[in-house]
């Protein structure tokens, strides 16, 4: 599929404004300096006795409040608890995301769970990028297996033994899901990326999780279709799974949506792109690693009359150049903000041909079904990606 760029007027500078980005004062508070109270006694001459009491009082609460931000940063307490679910292999937009995911402090990643076809090689792709990120804290999930076949990002992770991850790793991911959420003291933000199956057999299993999670997927077309045009697209992911995604989508909880009007046409080139394939970091390394294996095994899909050189150069050509439609992206940041994107509460329903129609007596929807700023969305991604 093509892709589309749109510029913008408004950018982010690299390593700033999380405020354009949609988080507020860019999550720094300001914060009065204790020490002009004590500067103040100082020009109202008060008594020498008291101005070092106040001087202990103004340290003790300086170090005090230092204490408890370092406490709260170690125990997540303020983090938003999330599961991601996951097609990765199919398409490579879901390394992308699972890269901002990790990049991304204001998450608790509870759990990840392998989505759609051979789930159990999927899981191995999964362990492998998280061993290699440093992040095996995290457990995965291994979801409903419709196959046992190949993905395309199989090369990457072919001689990876998922027993030797150091995390945990769930046989059952449906029922993995439905622990985590039910045993959580907190919401948990459900980020779905692919069909639906996983999700769909958590709510059959136990319908409760509806009230004590909330979803955030990368799903439907509203007015635009692939490549940003009109009309609406049966989009993949709903199309692909259609009875699951109808579950899903009339599921008592609350929902939010990337659909193709604005997810469908974020890519980076250029400078942008450049600042990532040149970043060299775990993250960005395992990532760039994935793109690689992804593409070539596309090129040699669909030209097995090429030489390995001929293969090798192709790849090169598109990796050297830019990425592809980063869909999935969109799904992480609205976990976390809504602030770059025209968000609208519309009536959703799933057709059976796997249309996202509009409807007013459908469920209400939270989507995205516009950019504010495409471009300050694109620096937000590639100042976490090399961050």
């Amino acid at each position: 599929m093509s892709e589309m760029n749109i510029s913008t007027s408004v950018r982010l500078k690299l390593g700033g404004s999380l405020k354009a980005a949609g988080f507020g004062d860019g999550g720094r508070k300001a914060i009065p300096n204790p020490f002009d109270k004590l500067r103040g006694a100082l020009r109202l001459r008060l008594p020498p006795r008291w101005i070092a009491a106040l001087g202990i009082l103004t340290l003790a609460v300086v170090t005090s409040g230092s204490c408890a931000l370092d406490a709260g940063s170690s125990s997540g307490g303020g983090k938003i608890p999330v599961i991601f679910d996951t097609d990765i292999c199919d398409d490579i937009d879901d390394t992308w995301a699972l890269a901002l995911l990790v990049q991304s402090p204001e998450f608790d990643i509870k759990l990840i769970t392998t989505e759609v076809g051979n789930t159990a090689s999927k899981a191995k792709t999964v362990a492998k990028f998280l061993e290699a990120v440093g992040r095996t804290d995290i457990p995965i999930g291994i979801g409903v297996q419709q196959h046992q076949g190949s993905h395309r990002q199989d090369a990457w992770a072919k001689d990876y033994d998922l027993s030797s991850y150091r995390g945990t790793v769930y046989r059952d991911g449906v029922q993995a899901l439905i622990d985590t959420i039910m045993e959580s003291d907190k919401p948990i933000k459900v980020i779905a990326v692919g069909p639906l199956p996983n999700v769909a057999a958590a709510l059959e299993r136990e319908p409760r999780i509806a009230g004590k999670a909330q979803f955030v997927g990368m799903h439907g077309s509203v007015r635009r279709g692939y490549d940003g045009n009109p009309p609406p697209s049966a989009e993949y992911n709903v199309k692909a799974f259609v009875k699951e995604a109808q579950k899903v989508f009339t599921a008592p909880w609350s929902m939010t949506i990337t659909p193709l009007d604005t997810c469908g046409i974020v890519q980076l080139k250029d400078r942008k792109y450049q600042e990532v394939l040149k970043r060299n970091s775990p993250v960005t390394r395992a990532l760039i690693e994935n793109y690689r294996a992804w593409y070539k095994q596309g090129v040699l899909s669909e030209h097995k009359d090429l030489t390995e050189a001929q293969v090798n150069t192709r790849v090169d050509q598109k990796l050297s150049s830019s990425s592809t439609t980063l869909f999935d992206t969109v799904a992480v940041y609205l976990a976390m903000s809504t602030g770059l994107a025209r968000m609208e509460e519309l009536g959703i329903r799933v057709t059976d041909d796997g249309y996202t129609k509009i409807e007013e007596s459908a469920k209400r929807v939270t989507c995205a079904t516009e950019w504010k700023d495409l471009g300050a969305f694109e620096d937000f991604l590639v100042d976490r990606l090399t961050k």
